[in-house]
């Protein structure tokens, strides 16, 4: 696939270094062989060093490239600790819990990306959401200006007319039930920026509802219409329109006839969609009926660049995912 392909191909020049802490995982070491033979990215596996290599050794597998650190004894959990606590004080916690914490793979990988030892984060082939996301909120945070985390997905299409040559970027699909008007906004915001530095792609972002232009009259309405002026001023650069309808977005003659005037409508290649519901219905419409392709969920608005894997990932999966969160990290060391 011509986007994965760039997108491994920035990965290889990058050279950023993601973590990934579930490193007795199988899926996770065979996709650490792949990863380091296509130089993709620098990796640390999380884990007892005799344990992951025993598993390396019975499958056959070459990850001597890899860096291993065992959470329980590495050297720097003084200073992660100390991380923890100063971050942390408001809410009780003593350097004690904070050592007991750094037990934790999923809570040591972020403490790396916190004091910068570490560019990136990839998890959740063994582990819930909610287990990868709790330490990353806690210690990482979202970033400045940016209250919520949102996904992502690349959708695919054989039709090239649409979108970016075939591709088009939904958001949010994966995490925010029901933005605001502020949330919604920050989540367009966070898309277009995601999809320049991921896909390399100019972004026209459309914010949809079941009205174009006023339409209709309803509040649902409102909150699209609230959350675009609010996106513009957040990004007076962003080429961003709405409220909009879906074939006003996409379709030439349907946005000219809609929205006449429009530099996004008829031309959108980012979809944003009013709430999790709509969003995440519309990608598995796409994808089982239309045969799109789906690449994601990517997380979006941490301050540094953590991704959820399904527990019903592929090892390319997990390949794909690293690529995409270092290509997330060269846009975060980019900005500086």
């Amino acid at each position: 696939m011509e986007l994965l392909k760039k997108i491994i191909e920035n990965a290889v020049k990058l050279q950023n270094h993601i973590v990934l802490p579930e490193g007795t995982e199988i899926r996770t070491l065979k996709a650490t062989e792949q990863i380091l033979n296509s130089k993709i990215a620098k990796i640390t596996l999380l884990g007892k060093k005799s344990v992951i290599e025993s598993i390396a050794m019975k499958e056959g597998l070459q990850i001597s490239g890899a860096r291993i650190i065992d959470p329980e004894t590495d050297s720097n959990r003084q200073k992660y600790a100390e991380i923890m606590v100063e971050l942390r004080k408001n809410k009780g916690l003593t350097l004690e819990k904070a050592y007991e914490l750094l037990n934790d793979p999923l809570y040591f990988s972020v403490l790396m990306i916190k004091a910068g030892d570490a560019d990136g984060e990839v998890a959740g082939a063994i582990n819930a959401t909610g287990d990868v996301l709790r330490p990353a909120f806690q210690y990482v945070k979202t970033l400045p200006g940016v209250s919520v985390v949102s996904g992502l997905f690349f959708m695919i299409f054989k039709d090239k007319n649409l979108g970016d040559n075939g591709m088009l970027v939904f958001a949010d699909c994966a995490v925010m039930p029901d933005p605001d008007a502020l949330q919604l906004a920050e989540i367009a915001v966070t898309t277009a920026a995601s999809a320049k530095a991921i896909a390399n792609i100019e972004p026209r972002v459309a914010m949809l509802s079941f009205s174009t232009k006023g339409s209709a009259q309803h509040e649902l309405v409102d909150k699209v219409v609230e959350a675009t002026k609010i996106a513009a001023k957040m990004n007076p650069e962003l080429l961003i329109d709405g409220e909009m309808q879906l074939d006003a977005a996409l379709v030439p003659e349907v946005g000219q006839l809609k929205a006449p005037g429009s530099k996004v409508a008829g031309r959108a290649n980012v979809l944003v969609f009013p709430g999790l519901e709509s969003g995440n219905i519309g990608y598995k419409l796409v994808q089982r009926l239309a045969g799109a392709e789906a690449i994601g969920p990517v997380l979006q608005g941490m301050a540094a660049p953590i991704n959820d894997l399904s527990r019903g990932c592929s090892v390319s999966d997990i390949v794909n995912m690293v690529a995409i969160t270092s290509n997330q990290a060269g846009e975060k060391k980019e900005k500086g």
